[in-house]
């Protein structure tokens, strides 16, 4: 799908005169350009943002300039208290330069361990880091759960079928997805036994949750070596 934008330069102008007239502030730079001030209808920058998110190459019209340019959005500001948006930055993309950007995961179909085992699915990650040249950019990737068929069953980076000219940018060991086993009655019993726990034990459990996912990370590294 392809997104179009335009948007006008400013200069000189306060940012808080725009926002109060439905207009809301940007700049676009990348590419080798110097960086140029605009502004946006509120309105249409929303729609486009829901749209096109931020991992979809937009065609935006910028007002004075004769052909389009391809961008990304790069990033928003919200206002903290208000959640409405108060800037936006478009970062321009060299169509022939290598690109790395964060896709969303897309999860499609349904595990046969949540639907027939009663199991939790858990999803570990949802975006992933990739890079392309940006003809080859997509707006997401699918996942697809109906593997998880059973507790011992896990989606891992390298399980997950990337489309043409997509090279993720992570350990292909990196989990993705799996379920949980539902908590037995003997479990549910000893958690109400146990009370609510202090923040003492909860510091101590996340401290070993951590040495565990360092350990794996270590493990990881050191058979990529070999």
């Amino acid at each position: 799908m392809t997104f179009s934008f335009s948007v006008k330069k400013r200069e000189n102008q306060n940012s808080e005169d725009l926002r109060a007239n439905n207009l809301l502030p940007g700049v676009l730079y990348g590419a080798g350009s110097e960086p140029v001030s605009v502004s946006a209808d509120y309105r249409v920058f929303e729609k486009l943002l829901k749209e096109a998110g931020e991992s979809s190459l937009i065609d935006v019209a910028v007002e004075g300039v004769k052909e389009p340019v391809k961008a990304l959005i790069q990033d928003v500001q919200v206002d903290p208290v208000k959640r409405t948006l108060i800037h936006f930055d478009l970062r321009q993309i060299d169509m022939n330069k290598e690109m790395e950007v964060e896709v969303e995961l897309n999860f499609v179909g349904e595990a046969p361990a949540v639907k027939a085992l009663g199991g939790t699915l858990v999803k570990v990650a949802e975006t992933l880091a990739v890079r392309c040249l940006p003809k080859d950019l997509v707006s997401e990737v699918n996942v697809d759960l109906g593997v998880l068929a059973t507790f011992d069953d896990i989606i891992r980076l390298k399980n997950v079928v990337l489309p043409s000219g997509i090279i993720a940018n992570d350990n292909p060991e990196k989990v993705i997805a799996k379920v949980l086993a539902p908590l037995t009655e003997e479990q549910l019993k000893a958690m109400e036994e146990q009370g609510p726990k202090s923040i003492e034990e909860v510091e101590v459990e996340k401290k070993g949750k951590e040495e565990v996912e360092g350990e794996e990370g270590a493990d990881a590294k050191t058979a990529k070596k070999e």
